[in-house]
């Protein structure tokens, strides 16, 4: 579980997976006709390419560690893939399979490679929050409220607060907060907050929904002799 309790938090959470500027006044708004739509537009999720920046706030030292590049997801049968490129402020490639992740950094040649096999549920249910994922999945996975719309680079969003049923998951993060068009079922931004009083908030921009994607974008070219370490 060293994976799920920080890897997680520090990685995939980061996935997985939105502009700070523009965000307007916060209005009411309508839960069930959000999930509703988010439904609709998941059975018609197929792929996604956006820009992202990662921001992990350290709350002792007040600090922040940002990381930004560009995001891939793909909805197959079985799983959603994803990949993503890391550009700044050091090269790095991550890929999940639907079982394992796969983080390699070209400055060491080092691969890290997890398996989450036995949380598959779990890792894809972060990985879909706002990416495909369904309003009844969300639901059934989450405690929904509704906080308002507000609108993120002209986008009408709904402000979504979650609290995660599984008690692994709360004891990461005792609440989500998702920025989702629900027409389309994306996330434009989410804060995931710990009770440290770190969080992490998670943008999305220059969103391309149902592109081609090449399948190249979810493999990883290493150099000669990698160092490997499997968890």
């Amino acid at each position: 579980m060293t994976f799920v309790n920080a890897r997680m938090r520090n990685v995939f959470a980061s996935v997985a997976l939105i502009a700070f500027a523009g965000v307007g006044h916060a209005q009411s708004c309508d839960l069930n006709k959000t999930l509703s739509q988010m439904d609709t537009a998941a059975a018609q999720f197929k792929s996604l390419q956006a820009d992202f920046v990662w921001d992990q706030y350290q709350a002792v030292v007040q600090e922040d560690d940002k990381q930004s590049g560009t995001t891939y997801f793909v909805k197959q049968k079985s799983a959603t893939i994803m990949a993503a490129d890391i550009q700044q402020p050091a090269p790095k490639k991550l890929t999940f399979d639907g079982t394992t992740f796969t983080i390699y950094t070209p400055g060491t040649n080092e691969e890290l490679i997890y398996s989450v096999a036995k949380n598959k549920d779990m890792v894809e249910g972060f990985l879909t929050l706002g990416f495909g994922g369904s309003g009844t999945d969300l639901k059934k996975n989450w405690d929904v409220t509704c906080s308002g719309t507000e609108s993120i680079d002209g986008v009408a969003t709904v402000k979504l607060d979650l609290v995660a049923k599984q008690d692994n998951v709360r004891n990461m993060f005792n609440k989500v907060t998702i920025w989702i068009d629900p027409t389309r079922a994306i996330s434009l931004k989410q804060v995931f907050n710990q009770s440290s009083g770190d969080k992490r908030t998670n943008t999305f921009t220059n969103i391309k929904l149902n592109a081609n994607i090449n399948n190249s974008e979810f493999k990883i070219k290493t150099a000669p002799n990698p160092s490997i370490t499997r968890k």
